[in-house]
């Protein structure tokens, strides 16, 4: 097995190096070089934590206008912003105090212990004082301590999934003389992989950093460098808005000067015009809109781990997912078993193996099934590994191949203690890389039985018979051949089995040259079975427009095999190698953005290349998601737009490197991400389409009454209370909105796509002109019939806020008529507009509302007027709907 961009000590090692370190160069090397750890990540304060949740345009804005009320003697606007920015920092700092802690999660898979031989003894020292020449033992069901370099190796077997994401271990062997370092890849092992079989030693080469995994957590330690979604729109917004005030406030003052006004008029007028115009209230309600999102994904096991993320997976174009624990259980099964005759038997994935069975038309006969059981009982007795049963399901101990050996034949009724004991083993031949194949010999009353398994050419070869089901016949050799070839262009690994019988001797020393006379009793397909839910998932991601891409260590016809099964759709050109992206990185960033526009699946790929491969996708327009469970992912999964772990089976290290968790390891539970991520972004639409319409219509009410000589229509405490109180407590309604329905319907939003689309500019025009026109007019017709200034205003004031109240039901959607929602399918909606509007009305009966904000009663008749006139923005809103539905 092949370990991409893994590197290698150079041969050859010192022979000082083969006998142990002293201690006291063991003590000299510690302090020259430090310790065998990562480094702890150092987490910042609450108060810095606290700090970050200003460094934000919208947020200096309002700081801005903070200081310009206060300046102004206006403590009362002063406060209220103030209120807002705390509450905001507040919720920013406590979801980012939990996030951040990937490097140190990579300090879980260090070894407490290590085995070592110093001062020509063997013996046991904390893992982090190793250093760099020490001579340590290796076990199996131990992690390895360090990047080694292999003097011995014993049958040694090494699961390095979360470094290659390849699923079957890595089988260690020393070199041969004059290999080169290139070539040395089985003759390392490294830190945090897991020794699954035998026993070693080897000289340790590189510790803490220096190390293999170091290096990645090197590499995650590092600020991402891609921005969520949301980020970037917010960001494009905050300049929207800061213009559109600049602009604003010049035009007033301009005006304000031609007309006389004083500068201390103007100087409030200012302070109105970007209170109006500052949505304060709505980085509150984006918080809210994504915490509920966050709630209603975590019940489909998907964990938000950044609130941002909520929405990037909804942006997303393109899905990079790994194969091995993400498409696939990662768990090695036999799924496929061929008779020599040609009978085709299939095995039930899972992880229940008492609700698995083996399948085929065949099996209706006691004959099929007879030679069925006798090829699972040679796969059963020359095995050395164990399958047993716990709280937690099933444990297998050993190499992989024998535990999925092992759950083949559980499915088939045979259990290892019961075979054993029937045929009482007396011999053993175990298995050798050079050999390829293992046996057993097993006592039969006077006769001794032999099983055999082991590579599918060898076996052929080596057995005379062959078990047809009609009787044993003479070894069709080409035959099995050709139906090994035709397993195994499946990506199914194929393992084969044959039996035999000699009579009990006096020479009870068993060997190879007992293996004659073999009959051939069939073959066995494993792989990493798909996971169920898989090609629905991907089939909802391609009608929801997201493009599924896969990213593995696995070899190029394996990947391709699993993709197909999985439901990818692709050509076999759209299928590279990590070779290939080597070769278009070292040509320049054009030519790997030029291969991965094409390609939809990268086989043999390093986690270097990973990295790599998702930046290019998303220089070539994609907000790209990606999904993995292994160390080998943290880097991408750190440095993507939004990054998905699986839960389950995912390293702590993955977990920790991502934006979300998914908890039950189920692909299919990023759809719903997917669609809840859309729904998020769909409410901070309609939160924005309220707040930047109701301001910018106080806009356009300043921007009328000044020029026409009218007295300033608002003050900026009304001001305040319009955008920060009844306007603050209707929005949190809307950023609660449940999905619409059609959300995965819908194409993904183009990347570059603004927030202020045309569909969004026409309606906050429209509104706009109604709120800010519709006002001018109230407030001008007041005058007219002899209303006092305060007076007209606090009717004016009533009337805005039913504006709100109207255009709070009016944005539940942006294409439907709000006629055919449930009208009590949001009650926190009409629990909202209720409490919005009573407490105006109640402000203007308490003594310090009413004073501070210049209120009066009013009577039942002048409120119904208001509310009528208020009315005439669900008229042009449903008009305007109903032209965009018969448009489309």
């Amino acid at each position: 097995m092949s370990v991409p961009s893994l590197r290698f000590s150079d041969p050859p090692l010192h022979e000082s190096c083969l006998r142990g370190l002293s201690a006291e160069e063991a003590e000299a090397r510690l302090a020259e070089h430090g310790q065998n750890l990562l480094p702890a990540p150092q987490a910042p304060s609450l108060w810095v934590i606290f700090l970050r949740q200003f460094r934000s345009p919208l947020i200096y804005i309002l700081l801005l206008a903070a200081a310009v009320s206060l300046a102004a003697g206006e403590a009362e606007d002063a406060a209220f912003i103030g209120a807002v920015l705390l509450l905001n920092g507040i919720i920013g700092t406590m979801q980012e105090y939990s996030a951040g802690r990937a490097a140190a999660a990579l300090r879980a898979l260090e070894q407490p212990y290590a085995v070592v031989f110093r001062d020509g003894q063997v013996q046991e020292i904390e893992a982090r004082l190793l250093v760099h020449g020490d001579l340590v033992q290796l076990e199996a069901g131990g992690r390895v301590p360090a990047d080694v370099s292999l003097v011995e190796a014993s049958d040694l077997l090494c699961d390095e999934s979360l470094l290659t994401g390849e699923s079957l271990p890595a089988r260690k062997r020393l070199p041969l003389p004059g290999t080169p370092p290139e070539g040395r890849e089985a003759a390392m092992a490294f830190a945090g992989t897991l020794i699954t079989r035998g026993r070693g030693k080897g000289v340790v080469t590189a510790t803490g950093l220096s190390t293999e995994i170091g290096r990645i957590a090197s590499e995650i330690s590092k600020a991402s460098i891609s921005q969520p979604p949301l980020m970037i729109r917010l960001a494009r917004f905050s300049n929207i808005i800061a213009w559109t005030v600049g602009i604003a406030s010049i035009v007033l003052v301009a005006v304000g000067l031609l007309r006389g006004m004083a500068w201390s008029d103007l100087f409030l007028m200012s302070v109105g015009l970007a209170v109006s115009a500052i949505p304060e209230g709505l980085p509150i309600a984006i918080s809210i809109a994504l915490a509920i999102s966050m709630r209603r994904m975590a019940r489909r096991n998907v964990i938000v781990r950044r609130m941002p993320a909520v929405e990037s997976l909804g942006s997303c174009t393109m899905i990079a997912t790994d194969k091995t624990g993400t498409l696939t259980l990662n768990d090695l099964t036999v799924t496929d078993i061929r008779l020599p005759d040609g009978t085709d038997l299939l095995l039930d994935a899972g992880q229940d193996l008492d609700a698995c069975e083996i399948r085929g038309s065949d099996l209706s006969s006691s004959e099929a099934r007879n030679r069925a059981a006798r090829l699972l009982q040679a796969a059963l007795l020359p095995n050395e590994g164990s399958l047993s049963r716990d709280g937690d399901g099933w444990k297998g101990v050993g190499d992989t191949v024998d535990v999925a050996l092992l759950a083949a034949a559980h499915k088939g009724g045979l259990t290892q203690d019961t075979m054993v004991e029937t045929y009482p083993l007396v011999g053993r031949i175990p298995y050798e890389p050079d050999l390829k194949y293992a046996a057993s010999f097993h006592r039969s009353g006077e006769r001794i039985r032999i099983f055999v398994k082991g590579s599918a050419e060898i076996l052929i070869d080596m057995a005379d018979r062959m078990d047809t089901g009609k009787g044993v016949v003479p070894i069709e050799r080409l035959t099995l051949l050709r139906q090994k070839e035709k397993m195994a262009e499946r990506g199914l690994r194929v393992l084969a089995f044959a039996e035999g019988e000699i009579r009990s001797g006096a020479d009870e020393t068993f060997g190879h040259h007992h293996l004659v006379d073999l009959v051939f009793l069939g073959l066995a397909g494993m792989q990493d079975p798909i996971r169920p839910e898989v090609p629905q998932a991907i089939r909802d991601c391609h009608a929801a427009g997201v493009q599924v891409a896969m990213v593995t260590g696995d070899d190029p016809k394996t990947a391709a095999a699993i993709a197909a099964e999985a439901g990818l759709a692709f050509r076999q050109d759209q299928v590279t190698t990590g070779e290939e992206v080597d070769r278009a990185e070292a040509a320049g960033q054009a030519a790997l953005d030029e291969l991965t526009r094409r390609v939809r699946i990268y086989a043999r790929v390093a986690p270097a290349q990973k990295l790599s491969i998702v930046l290019s996708l998303a220089r070539n327009g994609h907000f790209v998601a990606v999904t993995g469970d292994g160390v080998n992912d943290a880097p991408a999964l750190k440095h993507a737009h939004v990054g998905v772990a699986m839960g389950r089976k995912g390293t702590e290290v993955a977990k920790e490197s991502a934006d979300i968790v998914v908890t039950d390891d189920n692909f299919a539970s990023i759809v719903s991400g997917i669609r809840e991520g859309r729904t998020a972004y769909s409410n901070i639409r309609k939160v924005i389409l309220m707040l930047v319409a109701t301001g910018a219509a106080e806009i356009l009410l300043f921007l009328l009454a000044i020029p026409l000589g009218l007295p300033m229509p608002l003050l900026p405490v009304q001001l305040l209370w319009l955008n920060l109180v009844t306007n603050g407590i209707q929005d949190v309604a809307l950023a609660g909105e449940k999905p619409e329905g059609d959300e995965l319907a819908r194409p993904p939003r183009r990347p570059k796509e603004p927030t202020f689309d045309r569909l969004m500019i026409r309606r906050i025009l429209l509104s706009t002109l109604v709120i800010g026109g519709g006002g001018f007019a109230a407030f001008y017709w007041l005058l007219e019939q002899g209303y006092e200034v305060s007076a007209a205003r606090n009717m004016l004031l009533l009337l805005f806020v039913m504006f709100e109240n109207v255009q709070t039901f009016t944005c539940r959607s942006e294409r439907r008529s709000i006629f055919s929602f449930n009208f009590f399918g949001n009650p926190l909606l009409i629990l909202t507009v209720v409490a919005a509007q009573a407490l105006h009305i109640s402000a203007m009966y308490i003594p310090w509302f009413r004073d501070t904000l210049e209120l009066a009663p009013i009577s039942l008749s002048e409120w119904a007027l208001m509310l009528l006139a208020a009315s005439s923005i669900l008229l042009v809103s449903e008009l305007d709907k109903w032209r965009c539905r018969k448009a489309a």
